[in-house]
């Protein structure tokens, strides 16, 4: 069912923490990470595929209630519990896009339920939007069901990029630097062939198979950018192949943007927030410190009243939040942040995916990451 406003969509069995099932906003459909389950909330069944099939078969009963499909999504997210199960989820997931399937960055990440071995999230265009897909020339098709890139009006969602030859579909050797120069490179055709530049970027994600790699990784990242980089998390995880030691997804808008300060030092790395029309791209933040350190309940207060605060410079506000992608490094800590999350936003939940996996900040229990839209 949908609220009277139509913005938020609640659908099956009840969610897991304080959170829609989707939420309609600007132009899109913003669906909550979603289990492989069936309407009695129970697995669907023991195997990937199992869950990779119920999984999606719920975002497109979502989709549908929310006036769009599965045809229209633009960009996906899969979460794995085991890298072995990757060639088993493609095999189920690529029946449901016979053609142009939607963007999409598939990571190795914990989950909240013991036996729960795929997590997925969507965001899709709202019905009669655009979707354009968009494939640089010369490029090969990708061996595994996603597009390079989705664009919608003016918005372009990037799949997760990893050093590969996109010729020759071969993956490219060499530590993070190498690896993360074939990214941007391989990016910013995407975003060319898009009509776009890589000044256009709002939001990014990115994914470390070795946390030491972080000061590496930062240090050719900020080259890539001009003074207004991403919105950005970075978090380690194992990603899909053992070839491959970072992965970036990423979010371009075309027009006027603005990066959003809370004042302070800027971070070189990233921006705290980027305005593009209607729409704030906060990002990654966290709530450790001396007062917080291992207490998640406490370290997710903080970083929602930081959120607060970014929203606030921006315009916006935590009503605004559309989307949310919650990290954890213990899921013994999951009680404890839906506990604080809960009395933040205290009723009309965005859509949330909420994934175990390694943080950069030493002390950190607890990340969050967020998209606000300003409906009329």
């Amino acid at each position: 069912m949908a609220d009277q406003l139509g913005r938020t969509i609640t659908l099956g069995p009840p969610p897991l923490g304080p959170y829609s099932t989707a939420v309609r906003a600007g132009g899109f459909v913003y669906v909550s990470g979603t289990l492989g389950t069936r309407d009695d909330g129970q697995l669907a069944g023991p195997t990937v595929g199992d869950q990779t099939r119920a999984a999606l078969g719920r975002i497109a009963a979502t989709l549908e209630a929310a006036g769009s499909s599965l045809s229209n999504a633009a960009s996906v997210m899969v979460y794995l519990r085991r890298a072995s199960d990757f060639a088993a989820m493609n095999e189920v997931y690529r029946t449901h896009w016979p053609a142009d399937p939607p963007t999409r960055t598939t990571v190795i990440a914990d989950l909240p339920v013991a036996d729960a071995l795929v997590e997925i999230s969507a965001v899709a265009v709202a019905g009669g939007g655009e979707r354009v897909v968009v494939h640089p020339e010369g490029w090969s098709r990708s061996p595994n069901p996603y597009s390079y890139g989705i664009k919608s009006g003016g918005t372009l969602f990037l799949s997760g990029l990893v050093a590969r030859d996109v010729r020759a579909n071969t993956a490219v050797e060499g530590d993070v630097v190498a690896q993360l120069d074939v990214t941007r490179r391989n990016g910013a055709d995407i975003v060319r062939e898009a009509g776009l530049g890589f000044e256009d970027g709002v939001s990014a994600k990115v994914f470390l198979a070795n946390a030491a790699d972080f000061p590496a990784m930062n240090e050719a990242y900020r080259t890539h950018f001009g003074s207004r980089p991403p919105a950005r998390a970075t978090v380690r995880a194992a990603l899909a192949s053992p070839s491959h030691t970072v992965e970036v997804t990423m979010v371009a808008v075309a027009g006027p943007k603005e990066a959003v300060s809370t004042g302070g030092r800027p971070n070189p790395n990233l921006s705290a927030a980027i305005r593009a029309g209607d729409r704030l791209y906060v990002s990654g933040m966290l709530g450790a410190s001396d007062q917080t350190r291992g207490d998640a309940g406490a370290q997710t207060r903080e970083t929602l009243a930081r959120i607060d605060r970014t929203l606030e410079a921006g315009g916006f506000s935590r009503a605004d939040i559309v989307e949310s992608l919650v990290y954890l490094t213990d899921f013994a800590h999951f009680g404890a942040m839906n506990e604080a999350y809960r009395t933040f936003f205290s009723r009309d939940f965005p859509a949330r995916a909420t994934v175990g996996v390694g943080l950069v900040a030493p002390d950190g229990l607890v990340e969050i990451m967020v998209t606000a839209v300003k409906t009329p």
